[in-house]
């Protein structure tokens, strides 16, 4: 008889943004330690069907999934720490649900029942928590938003449900909550803690585990003042101070011994957790004696940190595994368009990388900046957009001047990237896209095969227009290599200029394919040519191995 899944489940509350997805990722990274099979999936309040709307100069970015599911970025935190592929089951928003709920209803599905909250909506949450959760020992289900948003509450409540559907040893609630400091009586304040505990409980779930998030050091006494008022055992309350980086959180609560805890709680027998890579990854990272380079990121959205976290958190492991120090500059791409000298924007960099985005804003700039890659020899990475707007530039030096994308100049003379025709009259935009894994074959002999070592790779798109066909041959005797193609060559998919040290754009985004302990090999290229472009000529590389 198969053993029953475990369910995790992680709320938040006093405020957003603490990080309750740094902390189930973590989480599932000491438990995978473990020698269990853990899966994790996002519940977002939102209305949206899925991810690919928002905006992510106010959400941060959209993250993909194999199977082409756009994505809360928190997924991006799930695989990067668990080094797993998800899937769509892992990402599950309130539209999504209302949708199936509404669609059933058309069916007759509830035969002729009044619709309501609860049962149907809180089950159909429910269903699909549990079906996530199927083949492994631990499902952990990050809510999102805040303890007493009233858009949470059919999750809450669909949790609460969920621990009596599949029995009270098989469920364990985490809450993370924010204890804040008063400079004026240096005193860590558990009020909104205890607020926040009490909101959760009138919900119904009584929290098992306390992650206690603090930008100073939380005293012994404040552990039992929480414990006091929340009904929760001083140690199974960890404190979770700010750290230096947040891979360093799995080991901060593997040192609290928490993860022993829940194993207990949930009668799950395993072996103590065996982290001696991520160990030696977070000794590698707080390294500061590595030579230093500087790499720019030609920025279109400028007002949310995490709106290029996958491509932040590829490069700096790319850093890591080459033995360098990367500092990360984000140049606002409109800035660089309107410059009178563009070029001292970017003066002192060692490489550039030009990452995805939609709209004209800024386009105009990020031409400018595959320019000044190609006319410094400057190490340059095209990422989606990035791509189109490197043949944009070399289109423009071949000639053709008024060059462009039918997506910025529907009217361009030349559009060098253009719609393929089965996107021709496509008018809705969520989940029409070119999303997902799709198969790219690289030519032999370039630097994307080089970097690959192999001869065909799966990456993850999101995209509607594509390199137009009509222009190879013209590109292609101004220096432009077409170095990867889909597998019937139809489509082109990477490209890299001749007499350049590393000249490369994907129409694909392997920044979602990069690990913290395994550097995607195009960025692990990329920065080999930057550490050489700063002059450090033998880097110290050093790849870590998997985390088991």
């Amino acid at each position: 008889m198969a053993k029953p899944t475990k369910y995790i489940f992680v709320t938040g509350g006093v405020l957003s943004g603490l990080g309750k997805g740094i902390t189930a990722a973590s989480l599932g990274t000491v438990l995978k330690a473990r020698g269990l099979r853990v899966n994790i999936q996002k519940c977002d309040p939102y209305l949206n069907t899925d991810a690919g709307t928002l905006n992510p100069g106010e959400h941060g970015e959209v993250f993909v999934t194999a199977d082409g599911a756009e994505t809360d970025l928190d997924l991006g935190h799930y695989e990067r720490f668990l080094d797993a592929e998800l899937t769509r089951a892992s990402s599950l928003m309130s539209g999504r649900i209302y949708a199936q709920v509404i669609a059933d209803e058309r069916e007759g599905k509830y035969l002729g029942k009044t619709v309501q909250i609860i049962p149907h909506v809180t089950g159909e949450i429910q269903k699909q928590i549990i079906a996530a959760g199927q083949g492994f020992d631990v499902q952990i289900v990050e809510i999102g938003g805040t303890v007493g948003d009233i858009e949470s509450l059919p999750f809450i409540e669909a949790i609460r449900q969920l621990k009596h559907k599949v029995g009270a040893e098989n469920v364990l609630y985490i809450h993370v909550v924010y204890l804040p400091y008063l400079e004026a009586s240096r005193e860590l304040k558990t009020k909104p803690a205890q607020n926040t505990v009490r909101d959760l409980r009138e919900a119904g779930a009584q929290p098992d585990v306390i992650i206690a998030r603090s930008e100073q050091p939380v005293p012994e006494h404040v552990i039992d003042k929480l414990s006091l008022f929340s009904d929760v055992a001083p140690e199974a309350i960890v404190p979770m101070q700010t750290a230096k980086t947040v891979y360093e959180v799995p080991l901060v609560l593997a040192a609290s011994q928490i993860d022993g805890f829940i194993c207990k709680k949930l009668g799950l027998r395993t072996s103590k957790p065996k982290l001696g890579d991520w160990r030696r990854l977070v000794a590698q990272i707080k390294n500061n004696r590595r030579p230093k380079v500087k790499v720019g990121v030609i920025a279109k959205y400028m007002d949310h940190e995490d709106t290029y976290m996958s491509v932040f958190e590829a490069v700096k492991a790319a850093a890591w595994a080459q033995g360098v120090w990367v500092d990360i500059e984000r140049i606002d791409a409109q800035k660089l368009e309107e410059a009178e000298s563009p070029a001292e924007l970017v003066a002192g960099l060692d490489g550039l990388v030009v990452p995805g985005g939609f709209g004209s804003r800024g386009v105009e700039g990020k031409v400018i900046a595959a320019g000044i890659a190609l006319d410094q020899n400057l190490p340059y990475l095209g990422l989606c957009l990035g791509m189109q707007t490197a043949v944009i530039a070399v289109a423009r030096r071949a000639g053709l001047k008024r060059a462009n994308s039918a997506e910025i100049d529907p009217d361009t003379q030349y559009p060098v990237i253009d719609l393929m025709p089965d996107q021709q009259g496509v008018l809705a935009k969520g989940g029409t896209m070119r999303l997902g894994n799709y198969p790219c074959r690289l030519v032999a002999g370039t630097i994307a095969a080089k970097a690959y070592g192999a001869h065909q790779v799966n990456e993850r798109h999101r995209h509607r227009y594509e390199f137009n066909n009509q222009y190879r041959d013209k590109l292609t005797e101004a220096g432009l290599k077409l170095a990867g193609l889909s597998p019937d060559g139809h489509l082109v998919e990477v490209v890299e200029f001749s007499d350049h040290p590393f000249f490369v754009g994907t129409q694909f985004h392997p920044e979602f394919k990069s690990r913290p302990q395994r550097p995607h090999p195009l960025f692990d290229r990329f920065m080999a040519a930057v550490a050489q472009k700063a002059g450090v000529d033998k880097p110290k590389r050093r790849i870590i191995g998997v985390t088991t």
